[in-house]
């Protein structure tokens, strides 16, 4: 089938091309003021967070890459193990292949077998709502996994550059929605590398979608992603055009911010060019609830295993900690709220071609209950 045949073909560029930092994420942009006075304990600095009304040890997302191919099981048994062990979030990649066909469900299941106790999120992807799917293949990609969201994704720029792609994305809004209401768990909206909007939230937000994932523009660019296939199948209109658009998308740190400003009591995941724990510091002051990557920690586990993946997020929580309590704070949901943040260069260019002013911004973000 051509669905597991593309998911290795991913996992395959991913490993071996460059699909990332095309685009710059702007979190070079942003500044937290040190505190030379912490008046805290690093020791005692607490990272855990609840998400999805679980608790989590520290405010970090290993969000959806994989599954539907044999080969991949143990991708997402490897990842959930890692993810179940430092007491963090996980995502699967798009549940398609298993809706398609229900022998790989397994591949998917696999993550929930492997991590009984922390939040696991499903996935699909948006479009296929004008493709057929509703509340059943909705709820057969959770049940599969015992999920506690739905991921629903949005790639409307990676679809654009696959000659077999779904662009019809029209009418998703109103049945995004929908859908979520039927559905018994929280819906997530995730774009895949270019970024939300201030109007992309606004209008979800307005009809009752809670949970964000921004995945801004600097990290895994799936335009490149689909360049590379293209080359490999000698497809020069898709391959040249896909590689004049390699820049395209919402940078991370200003997707983060105008989330934010469109829903400032929402959920937010700020992903997108994550990579080390002063990274997801930023996404956090910014506003995000949640630092998510993929790319990364697929690498780690694929080349060194779980060992060098575990180590990896350890670095990252141990930076993220370190950054709390270098800005005067305690825990993440201070680190949020800081005003002791300054945007520089092209972010503030941004905000400010956008209308957004950084004052009346540093209030909004503090509104969260």
């Amino acid at each position: 089938m051509e669905t597991p045949r593309r998911k290795l073909e991913h996992i395959d560029v991913v490993m071996n091309e460059r699909v990332e930092g095309f685009a710059d994420t702007l979190l070079g942009d942003v500044i937290l003021a040190h505190k030379a006075l912490p008046e805290t304990d690093l020791n005692t600095v607490s990272l855990t967070t609840t998400f999805l009304g679980k608790r989590i040890s520290a405010p970090i997302m290993i969000t959806g890459m994989t599954g539907g191919h044999p080969n991949t099981a143990e991708i997402n048994a490897g990842l959930a193990m890692v993810a179940e062990n430092m007491g963090i979030a996980l995502g699967v990649g798009s549940q398609r292949a298993a809706i398609e066909d229900p022998k790989l469900s397994y591949t998917y299941r696999v993550a929930r077998e492997n991590a009984p106790t922390i939040p696991l999120i499903a996935n699909l992807g948006a479009v296929q709502l004008n493709k057929g799917y509703w509340i059943r293949e909705a709820e057969r990609a959770v049940e599969m996994l015992e999920a506690d969201a739905l991921a629903l994704h949005l790639n409307a720029a990676q679809e654009a550059f696959q000659p077999e792609g779904d662009t019809e994305f029209r009418g998703l809004t109103s049945k995004i929605c929908k859908l979520a209401d039927m559905l018994q768990v929280p819906v997530i909206v995730k774009e895949t590398g270019a970024g939300l909007s201030r109007e992309d939230v606004e209008s979800l937000w307005n009809c009752g979608i809670r949970y964000f994932d921004v995945s801004g523009a600097g990290g895994t660019s799936w335009i490149a992603v689909e360049m590379y296939r293209a080359r490999r199948k000698n497809n020069i209109l898709y391959s040249k055009t896909a590689e004049s658009f390699l820049e395209w998308g919402i940078p991370t740190a200003a997707s983060i911010i105008e989330a934010r400003l469109a829903a400032p009591s929402a959920t937010i995941i700020g992903s997108g060019g994550i990579r080390r724990g002063i990274d997801a510091a930023k996404a956090i002051a910014l506003g995000a609830d949640i630092a998510g990557l993929a790319l990364p920690a697929l690498r780690r586990l694929l080349m060194g295993g779980e060992k060098a993946l575990k180590d990896y997020l350890g670095e990252i929580i141990h930076g993220l900690k370190v950054a709390v309590f270098l800005a005067g704070c305690g825990s993440p949901t201070c680190l949020r709220q800081t005003s002791r943040i300054i945007v520089k260069g092209n972010l503030k260019d941004w905000l400010e071609a956008r209308g957004i002013s950084w004052s009346h911004y540093l209030k909004v973000k503090q509104q969260k209950i």
